[in-house]
């Protein structure tokens, strides 16, 4: 990768856990091609904008890169539920964009999620947003737009690779909450990787311990990524037991 426009490693308190530091390695990417963006996903690496990152903490090792097995994924009666009860919420495939109800909805969600578990809120602009969640998404960046009744609730941001679906983060209109929204989309990954034949759903890391995490552990069966391997070396991913 001739393209790195900036590299480092830097600490800051945990995301995930509390009272624990987290070391990150951070790549900016100019131009980041298809082939690349799935090389570093495959190797336990996270997009947001043009920025890859994933945490080197030397002391700690709770941070897993989780993917779901697409062809042994079978669909279960709650999860089937899931999809009925939505059988009217209409979706929209595109690449990403900021709008003002992307603005909205978005700050909607976070004030909602800073009440429920005391997440930090600050706000977001336009140009926060398109450099987090737009810039960057070169051939395979797209965001998936949930409606229901012509209104927007629900905006899921994804990755589509050569072998799988990397998922970056979604977000939704908690007045809609009885619809379980969150479960949808990832329901919706799933059946879209398996018409296309893809192989894996990456969904970032599970940290035991982590409430906002532990959904994923749900989602059976999946596999656990070995160690933080470099760009030369094979990454070796192993089957887990469930976790939760």
């Amino acid at each position: 990768m001739n393209r790195i426009l900036r590299e480092s490693v830097g600490k800051d308190s945990c995301s995930y856990l509390e009272n624990k530091e987290q070391t990150t390695h951070y790549k900016i990417i100019q131009d980041c091609t298809l082939s690349e963006c799935e090389s570093l996903i495959q190797r336990g690496w996270r997009r947001f904008g043009h920025m890859f990152f994933r945490p080197v903490c030397g002391d700690c090792s709770s941070c897993e890169s989780f993917k779901i097995d697409v062809k042994n994924y079978a669909f279960s009666k709650s999860k089937r539920r899931i999809l009925r009860k939505n059988v009217d919420t209409k979706i929209l495939i595109q690449r990403p964009q900021v709008s003002s109800e992307h603005l909205e909805l978005f700050e909607k969600y976070h004030l909602h999620m800073k009440d429920k578990r005391g997440w930090k809120h600050e706000g977001i602009s336009p140009r926060h947003y398109y450099a987090s969640f737009v810039h960057g998404y070169g051939d395979f960046g797209y965001e998936i737009l949930y409606y229901i009744n012509d209104k927007l609730v629900g905006v899921d941001l994804i990755d589509i690779l050569p072998n799988g679906i990397s998922s970056i983060y979604f977000y939704y209109d908690p007045d809609y909450s009885q619809n379980s929204l969150g479960t949808y989309s990832m329901l919706q990954q799933i059946e879209i990787a398996k018409e296309n034949n893809l192989k894996w759903i990456y969904m970032g890391y599970y940290v035991k311990g982590c409430q906002s995490l532990e959904y994923k552990s749900l989602y059976t069966p999946y596999l656990v990524l070995q160690g933080r391997p470099f760009e030369e070396d094979d990454p070796l991913w192993t089957s887990s037991d469930k976790k939760a």
